[in-house]
């Protein structure tokens, strides 16, 4: 299909990266440049490792954005968070290394993440990031994760 021979991953067999660093964001055109917008992404099964103790850490991931002339190629993502599973990082930097990571793949107009992380040790962590002020106009509704009382 015209515009999207660059994709490696989509539409064929495409291992988990062994890592963020190794993994690849694809990005196909916007159908709709010029248009504000919102995309959203919620990963409600992220996982990554404790970089101390090797323990798993599990997270609530909700990725908005309003783009410009690029997409990210939804299995592209898929398997770059897919590589946060064996990778050992605090939450602050497996938040932002996503959120940075879109940035630097789709160059969009506007991005903010939410992390929500489950507790460990009896404290959640929630980590937010966003790349300024949300385009005027934009409709964006809460991200719909509430605060942790037993999230589930």
């Amino acid at each position: 299909m015209a515009g999207y021979d660059h994709l490696t991953q989509l539409g064929s067999k495409a291992a988990l990266p062994a890592s963020p660093d190794e993994a690849v964001l694809e990005a196909v055109p916007n159908p709709h440049p010029g248009t504000t917008y919102l995309v959203r992404f919620a990963a409600p099964e992220f996982t990554s490792l404790c970089p101390l103790t090797g323990q798993p850490d599990f997270a609530h991931l909700v990725i908005d954005y309003v783009p410009d002339a690029l997409l990210v190629e939804s299995k592209s993502l898929k398997l770059f968070l897919g590589s946060f599973r064996n990778h050992g990082a605090f939450h602050e930097a497996c938040t932002l290394e996503v959120g940075k990571r879109l940035v630097d793949a789709i160059a969009p107009l506007w991005l903010r993440i939410g992390g929500y992380w489950y507790p460990r040790g009896g404290i959640p962590i929630d980590v937010f990031w966003q790349t300024g002020p949300p385009p005027e106009g934009l409709w964006l509704p809460d991200q719909g994760v509430p605060s942790y009382r037993g999230r589930g």
